[in-house]
């Protein structure tokens, strides 16, 4: 079955009773009972499927975990309150029986490089990075720490790296590790990692999957191995996503291999709009000839689908002209999120990587000038409109834009 039909129809139609809702409906209870103990002894035990407690399991989460394990081809699923959850709850399960080392990819989201020093360090967790886009080095570190999981973004965000992901599971099976992948940006539409080796797959449900700016949540994707581990963690720790999350969230889901066509579509033209721009000095984006990994693009996306993010640095700017510089967007909305059905701007300096240091930012390629655009389905003509007047303000001094 194709994912654009999976996307429609995977998680939902169960019956409860004569009648078969269209769509699962939400289940707000907490707990379930049954006219037999018995029964409801043998669901406590797992020894029988089915609903007690919703920290457990409840009806919208499993048709979610249902619908993303369909997507990505897993074999389970967890549903949980962010995409932060997420990863948390894949690395927990990725050490339950390994070595406590995480080898991360030195490109990552700032709060992932966050939870992993500030967090899983201070537990004992040894924390280390490498150019997951430099295979040799990548062979280097995990020969020399010795990981018990590997972690990396299938895009890096925010400069859209793309590691050999099957390559890169391969070292990870050879030093014994499980690899975890956050596919957030690229979504199964473009890149199922689990095909190319993946033990995880981590996505924040926030963005592409649910689209529309009303769902905070994340889903973790599992092989067989992992699976009773993840939901034994579950159990315990108790970040699951609440059913009205769950909800939206495979509404969203319904559409989202139409909206993700249309914001890759999108993104193409701007990025190429952009390297023409006299106010730009570079643009990244999977698509771009000098892209440095071109051939890892080739390889693990399909044509034409390369993502609806685009970051760019603005020629000669600084804070002060890229505060000026968004402040001047109409269309596009100035906000620290991805992938909704609007086109959406951030400073990665002031959000997504705030909390790292100048010189940590630096190391990253994140300079002062960098900004991300997320693509909506707008006319692309009314986003790249609204880029062009934005930019023209650069050129201005404050004392003429009172003019």
């Amino acid at each position: 079955m194709k994912i654009e039909t999976k996307a429609v129809h995977a998680g939902d139609r169960k019956k409860p009773g004569e009648c078969i809702p269209v769509t699962v409906p939400v289940h707000t209870a907490t707990t379930y009972f049954y006219e037999d103990m018995e029964i409801l002894d043998r669901i406590f035990g797992r020894e029988q499927a089915g609903f007690c407690y919703s920290r457990y399991d409840s009806p919208n989460n499993a048709a979610l975990e249902e619908l993303v394990a369909s997507l990505e081809n897993g074999d389970g699923a967890l549903a949980c309150a962010s995409g932060m959850a997420a990863i948390q709850m894949a690395l927990l399960a990725a050490l339950a029986d390994r070595r406590k080392s995480v080898l991360g990819a030195t490109a990552l989201y700032g709060a992932t490089v966050s939870l992993l020093m500030q967090v899983l360090e201070p537990f004992g967790v040894a924390v280390h990075f490498v150019d997951m886009c430099d295979l040799e080095a990548v062979r280097r570190a995990a020969a020399e720490h010795k990981p018990g999981c590997m972690l990396l973004e299938t895009l890096s965000n925010p400069l859209l790296r793309v590691p050999e992901l099957d390559r890169i599971a391969d070292v990870a099976r050879g030093a014994g590790a499980a690899l975890v992948v956050d596919n957030t940006f690229a979504t199964p539409l473009m890149v199922r990692p689990m095909e190319w080796g993946a033990q995880f797959v981590v996505h924040s449900a926030t963005k592409y999957l649910a689209g529309h700016g009303d769902v905070l949540g994340g889903v973790v994707v599992c092989d067989h191995d992992h699976h009773e581990t993840l939901r034994t963690l579950s159990r315990a720790v108790g970040a699951v996503l609440g059913p009205f999350e769950s909800y939206l969230t495979m509404r969203g889901i319904k559409t989202f291999a139409l909206r993700m066509e249309r914001q890759c579509a999108n993104a193409c033209r701007v990025a190429a709009w952009l390297a023409q721009h006299p106010a730009v000095e570079r643009v990244h984006f999977p698509a771009t000839p000098d892209h440095p990994d071109a051939a890892a693009v080739r390889r693990f996306f399909p044509q034409g689908l390369y993502g609806g993010i685009v970051s760019f640095e603005v020629r000669n700017a600084g804070r002060d002209e890229i505060f000026r510089f968004m402040n001047a967007l109409k269309l596009i909305v100035r906000a620290t999120s991805l992938g909704d059905v609007h086109s959406m701007m951030l400073y990665p300096v002031m959000s997504s990587h705030r909390e790292l240091s100048p010189k940590h930012r630096e190391r990253m390629g994140i300079r002062d000038n960098l900004v991300r655009l997320s693509a909506g389905i707008e006319a692309v003509d009314d986003i790249l409109e609204d880029l062009d007047q934005a930019l023209d303000r650069i050129g201005r001094s404050p004392a003429k834009d009172l003019t």
